[in-house]
């Protein structure tokens, strides 16, 4: 039978709807593959992948997306920099500092921090390194700190900046029954959700009957 193909960004972890995909849906595989933030929709609008998990904001041009969640934006720094003495860092406590702003980056900056590297890394990993070396600091998400994780480097969450935002991305036109039980199954909807459609039903087993007790004879009179 054919399978689903989900994509999803870095950082997104699938695993726990993979796996109610596969107690709801044994029959139908469900393959994830992991794709770049900026290929993301693209893929999905050529009908490489059949729906995709990535954060927005995106060009919707084609594509329906439902936000899932909200993720926490931290500042990666190393472990011995002066901002790890606060438990939380405000957009001033950067003002004076070297942020990296990587052209795979997915905030939505109106105005980015502190004062910005000219030469910008192409991925997120990239910029990572840099901070390793001393050349700057860099606002992510949450998860993507922790994906990138270095035991030289360490994290504080940042506030007064955009949040990244989860979402779950297919074709306007290919609205149909396994995209309808992927909806369910990351939204939260139990199997028995009048919202979603019917799951294909498997015939009960028979219980076996109890069998009847023997009868006893009745003795013949001498």
């Amino acid at each position: 039978m054919t399978g689903f193909r989900l994509g999803y960004v870095p950082g997104v972890t699938p695993a726990k709807w993979s796996r109610m995909w596969t107690e709801r849906l044994p029959r139908i595989p469900l393959e994830l593959v992991q794709v770049s933030a900026a290929e993301a929709p693209e893929l999905v609008r050529r009908a490489e992948l059949d729906a995709v998990l990535l954060r927005l904001p995106i060009d919707r041009i084609g594509l329906h997306a439902i936000p899932l969640y909200v993720e926490q934006t931290v500042v990666v720094v190393p472990k011995d920099h002066v901002i790890t003495a606060a438990d939380e860092i405000t957009t001033d406590d950067l003002a004076d500092e070297l942020m990296l702003h990587p052209e795979d980056d997915v905030l939505d900056w109106a105005h980015p921090p502190g004062r910005l590297i000219e030469d910008r890394p192409a991925r997120t990993a990239d910029a990572v390194e840099l901070v390793a070396m001393g050349t700057g600091l860099l606002v992510v998400p949450q998860s993507l700190a922790r994906l990138h994780h270095r035991k030289d480097l360490t994290y504080r969450p940042l506030t007064g900046v955009p949040e990244s935002q989860v979402a779950l991305s297919w074709p306007e036109d290919q609205t149909g029954e396994l995209v309808e039980h992927l909806i369910g199954i990351v939204r939260g909807r139990t199997v028995n959700s009048s919202r979603g459609p019917a799951l294909p039903k498997t015939k009960a087993k028979a219980k076996p009957q109890p069998r009847p007790a023997p009868q006893k004879k009745p003795r013949r009179r001498r």
